[in-house]
């Protein structure tokens, strides 16, 4: 058996949460797992659970850049409800199936009743390569005006060397445009990400990606050409210690339409500089 148990506080929790339970909403981990035969490394997870959706995590440390991708603050961070996953002996291949409340929700949304879920698979074929493609099927709605999502997630780990590493992913969803219908509103993301380690005490990382959501699915804008934004970003960390990160970040991103505040004024540009100190114990 295994299990975790874990709280959290500040802005993440206020705004990702928001939509849950006031006692729920500090709850960053909360599961227990049951290994099911002793010979294969087959588990049953059951609870609040990190996403098994994108490479980043809501953990900043854990992510190479200070920010994180549209695509990754646009996709489940955690999700809630049960997991079956297999571990082949070599540790090579990993597969699970989940059974979940909804797309990043503690509690389904009132008047739903649909079933939602997804699959992983995860491969290393090498020791420095991962492959990765999970998938998520559900509804975001009551149940009277039940619109299916269907979304794919795609990335690949690569660490060319000790001090240079990529990243690339790429999402794409679909879902239903009215109740019952065939027809289908879609979004899509690709990303790369470029890390270079010049010292143990020193990483730069960069960052390219494009996010196109012309009909407003996951991001509204009410604009004639949607959601449809370039981003680069520079990313500088510094490690005094093990367990403490200085970093600064300067980000850009670039729209069709004009989305943004620039100068007071609507804008297609945003440009910004972001800074943090984080500390791990």
């Amino acid at each position: 058996m295994r299990g975790n148990f874990a709280l959290m506080a500040g802005t993440y929790a206020h705004y990702n949460l928001a939509g849950e339970q006031t006692l729920l909403r500090n709850i960053f981990e909360a599961n227990a797992g049951f290994k099911l035969t002793k010979k294969k490394n087959l588990w049953l997870d059951i609870g609040i659970m990190p996403s098994h959706l994108g490479f980043e995590s809501a953990v900043g440390k854990d992510c190479w850049n200070l920010t994180r991708s549209i695509l990754g603050d646009n996709s489940p961070y955690y999700e809630a409800g049960v997991k079956l996953g297999y571990t082949t002996k070599n540790d090579k291949l990993y597969l699970s199936v989940l059974y979940l409340n909804g797309w990043q929700r503690i509690q389904r949304i009132p008047g739903n009743q649909t079933s939602a879920g997804g699959t992983q698979i995860t491969y290393k074929p090498i020791s420095n390569v991962i492959i990765n493609w999970s998938t998520y099927t559900g509804n975001e709605q009551p149940d009277s005006l039940k619109l299916w999502r269907h979304f794919n997630n795609f990335y690949c780990v690569f660490q060319v060397t000790e001090k240079i590493g990529i990243i690339a992913g790429f999402d794409v969803g679909i879902q239903q445009k009215v109740k019952d219908s065939s027809a289908y509103a879609n979004w899509y993301a690709p990303v790369l990400l470029l890390q270079y380690k010049p010292t143990s005490k020193i990483r730069i990382a960069a960052r390219g990606e494009y996010y196109v959501d012309e009909n407003g699915v996951i991001i509204a804008t009410g604009t004639k050409n949607g959601f449809q934004v370039l981003g680069y970003s520079l990313n500088l960390d510094y490690l005094p210690a093990s367990n403490v990160m200085f970093r600064i970040e300067g980000r850009g991103l670039s729209s069709i339409d004009k989305i943004f505040s620039l100068d007071n004024k609507p804008s297609t540009e945003n440009y910004f500089i972001t800074t943090s100190l984080s500390f791990s114990f």
